[in-house]
């Protein structure tokens, strides 16, 4: 079952950025997701399509990779790691054409090969640093 788990997760993570039908298949109706990102917990397969658009939209050639995965009963931890070039708008930022490179740790709980629940934290300060849309610790030492 661990197994199972963890490719359903790894589909979820890195299958999504070329069919976001992924999503439907993958997460439960009840899903609710906790990104410390945003103000509101995400919530059903809309709710994690509408978040996941908000990053394709914005960042062309986007994906994530899986590069490690630890599964115990119906969790799975992943560490992950995002790519992609920032061409469209996010969260009113306009696009910089950088480049971003991005890490992450998901712990993820299913039930009879949905997703039900995830907590995700990833380099958000990282992202928006790389945009240019907040200096880094380096930058604003030089000012």
């Amino acid at each position: 079952m661990a197994t199972g788990n963890k490719e359903i997760v790894r589909r979820a993570l890195e299958d999504s950025w070329q069919d976001p039908g992924v999503f439907d298949e993958l997460i439960s109706s009840d899903y609710v997701g906790y990104d410390p990102a945003l103000p509101e917990p995400i919530r059903g397969p809309q709710g994690a399509k509408d978040n996941f658009k908000q990053y394709s939209d914005a960042f062309e050639g986007a994906h994530i990779t899986v590069k490690d995965q630890i599964a115990e009963g119906d969790a799975v931890a992943t560490r992950w790691e995002g790519r992609g070039r920032h061409t469209g708008e996010l969260m009113g930022i306009p696009p910089t054409g950088m480049e971003i490179v991005v890490e992450g740790l998901n712990l993820t709980r299913l039930r009879d090969g949905n997703i039900i629940e995830e907590w995700s934290n990833w380099d958000t300060l990282g992202m928006l640093q790389q945009i240019g849309a907040i200096p880094s610790a380096t930058a604003a030492q030089t000012r």
